[in-house]
C-alpha cells in the first residue's frame, strides 16, 4: 500500500471512529501531540479541544452521521470534503434543543509531518447550522 493510500485509509478509519462512534481517543493514531485545528473566527484547538468539540457535538446531535465525500492526498497534504447530519436533541453552545434535523458541509485541509497530522484548516458555514436550528435567517432580503 502506498503512503498516500495508507494516509487516506487512516483518515477514513479515524473519522469513522471519532465522528461516527464517539471514540475520540482514536484521534491519537492520526493527530500529532502538537496538532492545531484552525477554524473561522475561533482560536486554534489542540487535540484535547478538538476531542471535546466532537463530544459536545455528538451529545447535542446523538444521531450524528458524518460522511466523507472526497479525500485527496498529495505529498504531506490532504483535502477532505465532508457533510454531517443529525437531530438537535441536546443543548449546543447555549442553544437549547430544537428537535430539528440539521445538515452542514465543509472541507478540512490537513498537513502531515511524518505519519501524523500536525495542522488542519477547517472551512464550513456556521450560519447554515444556525439557520437550520431556526436561530437566524439567511438569504432573506
Amino acid at each position: 500500500m502506498s503512503r498516500t493510500d495508507t494516509r487516506r485509509a487512516l483518515i477514513e478509519k479515524t473519522w469513522a471512529a471519532a465522528w461516527g462512534q464517539g471514540d475520540v481517543d482514536a484521534l491519537d493514531t492520526l493527530l500529532s501531540p502538537s496538532y492545531r485545528r484552525h477554524g473561522q473566527g475561533s482560536p486554534p484547538q489542540d487535540v484535547d479541544g478538538f476531542k471535546a468539540a466532537i463530544v459536545s457535538t455528538r451529545t447535542a446531535f446523538p444521531d450524528l452521521v458524518t460522511t466523507i465525500d472526497d479525500i485527496v492526498v498529495e505529498g504531506d497534504r490532504a483535502a477532505i470534503r465532508w457533510h454531517s447530519s443529525g437531530t438537535h436533541e441536546e443543548a449546543l453552545l447555549g442553544v437549547p434543543p430544537t428537535g430539528r434535523q440539521v445538515e452542514v458541509s465543509g472541507a478540512t485541509f490537513a498537513r502531515f509531518e511524518g505519519e501524523r497530522i500536525v495542522e488542519e484548516h477547517v472551512t464550513w458555514d456556521p450560519r447554515a447550522l444556525l439557520a437550520a436550528l431556526g436561530i437566524i435567517q439567511v438569504g432573506q432580503d
